[in-house]
This record gives structure tokens, sequence and C-alpha cells, in this order.
């Protein structure tokens, strides 16, 4: 019996980038394995008629997923409660290090836990992103780093982004990867 070739959309909302490059590198690492994969921004997004499977990501800003993310969700809530979903958050509680922030960032905050409870997907991830101290105030810097934020830069761990994404491989019955996608 052949199987059938997963089709894949990896949907994305990002502010600055980093969501993008983070969906960039989860479409890359499906494909390698075989899948049908197409990625596009949430406000080009194609029919989802065409798909089986969601990969969903977004921006968090003032713990919530970006308007567009959320918009898209709760308008094709029924499309995609019908697929095989995962989802996934870039912002800066995954980068918490200190008592009071591995707390922080263990919780899903309340906004984007309603919209996973609207298309239940099979998992949601959060991701640390991309945070420069330029532009940011002195009171935010502070408090970041009373929450345990120890450094700026880059924060998105290419590992824990690679193992996510081998997990929804797996759970589509993809092949093992050839090769392995390098981070960008």
């Amino acid at each position: 019996m052949e199987s059938k070739t997963p089709r894949i959309v990896v949907v994305y909302a990002t502010a600055q980038g980093s969501t993008r490059d983070i969906a960039e590198f989860i479409a890359a690492c499906l494909t390698e394995r075989g899948a049908d994969v197409e990625l596009s921004d949430v406000e080009h997004a194609p029919d989802l008629s065409r798909f089986s499977a969601v990969v969903l990501g977004s921006a968090v800003h003032d713990m919530a997923f970006l308007p567009a993310a959320a918009t898209y969700i709760r308008a094709h809530r029924d499309e995609l409660s019908r697929r095989d979903m995962w989802i996934f958050s870039v912002g800066l509680s995954p980068s918490l290090h200190g008592p009071i922030g591995r707390r922080i960032g263990r919780i899903v905050p309340k906004n984007i836990a309603a919209l996973c409870e609207l298309v239940h997907p099979w998992e949601y991830q959060a991701f640390a992103g991309h945070y420069e101290r330029a532009g940011v105030s002195l009171k935010a810097r502070m408090l970041y780093r009373l929450m345990g934020g120890g450094r700026y830069g880059d924060l998105r761990d290419w590992a824990a982004i690679r193992t996510w994404s081998a997990s929804i491989a797996q759970g589509l019955g993809l092949r093992q990867a050839q090769s392995t996608t390098v981070n960008p």
C-alpha cells in the first residue's frame, strides 16, 4: 500500500522577523523528512482545504499573539480544528532563567490558552526569540533582569526547535531526516 505524502502549511505572524525565521526552519525540517510543505505569512495564508496539517506560529506581545494570528485562528477555527495542528509562539518567557522567570516561562498566557482551546492543537510550544537592548526602556531592562533574563540578542534555541519539528514529523509518520537543517 502506498502512503500519501502529507501536505503541511506553516503559517506565521511576525513583528520583527524572528517568528518567520523559526517558521522557515520548521518548514525546512519537515520538507527534508519528505512532507510537501508550504510556508506563508498569516495575512497571505492559502486555502486550508489543500492541507492535512497546519503549523501556526506567532510572536507574543503583551502576553498575546499578534492580532493578525488571533484573528486568523478565530476566522478559521472550524477548518483548523479538523486538521492535525501544532502551534508555537515566540517571545521572551522561554529565555527567563531565574526562579521567578522559570515559573513565568511555564505559564501559558490566558489569551493564548483560549486560542488553543478553540482549535485543539496536538501541542503548543513557546520558543525564545530575538531581544535587543537598544530601544528598551530602563524599567523594562530592569524587569527583564529581575525575572532572570541573562542576555540580549538572539535567544532562539535551534536544537529545541529542531526537536519539536522532529516530534511533529513523528506525529505525522514522516521518515527520518537524511540530513540536518542548519540553523539560520
